[in-house]
């Protein structure tokens, strides 16, 4: 019986590229494989087929061969033999492996040490202009008596005997196989016979450093700053993690900043907001002055153009926005209480010319209890 063409049994196109003809051999070995067709005897056959299709178009050599002169191009034992007992063990395992990110051979034991996180509390000045701080922060460092390899002074770390420094071994029932990891040296793919006392055989130990941080002008509630490898030590020289120092505002006495903008209450007094006149406003980078005018009410917003704060990723500085609260005088004296009935008696009179928001809030509430 002649055999079929590799392309077809993978039902791919002749110019298919290595991905499509990867995914569609896990598709067909997932749908054929045995194990999943108990009361389909063609099953083995078609899986057969469908593993030496694979290896076949996935060699570069063999397929330009194959591609040229067909079948009698390649050795006709090229796929087949791998097929053959053990064959479907091996093909379903390096599904999983592809799948699940193994790999013929075991798994890597060179590991990247883990990324610290740091909360860094910060003034909202030093968050305006930038600042440079010392932090001191616990981290897994290379053990000084073994330099890091674990084993006692004098000894080396010998390779795993259980899986022969792979770190991984495969188990197997009938025709399928899962690669896990070793249960003797834990992945690491070395023994340690005689541990090192000072880390007890981790290679680590766990230290204080202290690092200086540059804060750059503009930082906001949030931010990150990347500190390129001061993170943990690798593992078995691998690379270290990476320090994330995330920065908090501290709470200010007079401004809330909003992005770029910062924002404070200016409390004025009554004859202020009525008669109006001139008052000091602190800003990050000095005092301001702001022309209250006459008659101005509690809530009016003044503006100041460029006395914000300018972010680290903004070409412009934001605003600083005051809002105007009239205060109530308190502890009056005789006089002063005396001063104010008189005020309001020559008020009265005209109190709609004088007080013209309470008059149409009156009216409002007028027009509604009048409603039907």
């Amino acid at each position: 019986m002649a055999k079929r063409d590799f392309y077809d049994i993978l039902g791919v196109n002749r110019d298919a590229s290595d991905d499509d003809i990867k995914k569609a051999y896990r598709k067909l070995a997932m749908k054929y494989h045995p194990d999943r067709n108990p009361d389909n005897p063609r099953a083995e056959e078609h899986f057969k087929e469908v593993k030496e299709a694979y290896e076949i178009l996935t060699d570069t050599q063999k397929r330009a061969a194959y591609d040229q002169y067909g079948h009698a191009g390649i050795d006709p034992q090229a796929g087949m033999g791998a097929a053959g007992a053990g064959g479907f063990s091996d093909a379903f395992g390096g599904i999983f492996d592809e799948i699940f990110g193994g790999g013929r051979g075991g798994r890597s034991n060179i590991y990247r040490g883990a990324d610290l996180r740091y909360n860094l509390e910060v003034t909202l000045e030093q968050a305006a202009f930038g600042t440079e701080t010392k932090i001191r922060i616990p981290t897994m460092e290379a053990c000084d008596a073994c330099h890091g390899s674990g084993a006692k002074a004098g000894t080396q770390p010998k390779t795993c005997p259980t899986c022969q420094g792979s770190g991984q071994v495969r188990l197997q029932q009938g025709f399928f196989s899962i690669q896990q990891t070793c249960p003797k040296c834990h992945g690491t793919g070395r023994f340690i016979a005689e541990p090192c006392g000072a880390c007890h055989g981790a290679g680590r130990v766990k230290q204080h450093k202290t690092l200086a941080v540059k804060i750059p002008a503009g930082v906001d509630e949030g931010d990150r700053i990347r500190l390129s490898g001061e993170g943990e030590h690798g593992i078995n020289g691998g690379p270290s993690g990476d320090l994330y120092v995330q920065i908090h505002l501290k709470s200010h006495p007079v401004f809330q900043r909003e992005q770029n903008d910062l924002h404070c209450e200016m409390p004025i007094s009554f004859t202020t907001a009525a008669l109006g006149g001139e008052i000091d406003i602190p800003t990050l980078d000095g005092v301001a002055k702001i022309r209250v005018p006459p008659e101005t009410q509690s809530g009016k917003t003044f503006r100041l153009r460029g006395k914000g704060i300018k972010g680290v990723r903004s070409h412009n500085h934001g605003d600083l926005l005051c809002h105007v609260v009239v205060e109530t005088p308190v502890h009056l004296t005789d006089r002063q209480k005396e001063l104010l009935r008189e005020l309001e008696e020559s008020s009265r009179e005209n109190s709609a010319h004088h007080n013209p928001r309470a008059k149409s809030w009156m009216d409002r509430v007028r027009d509604f209890f009048a409603a039907p």
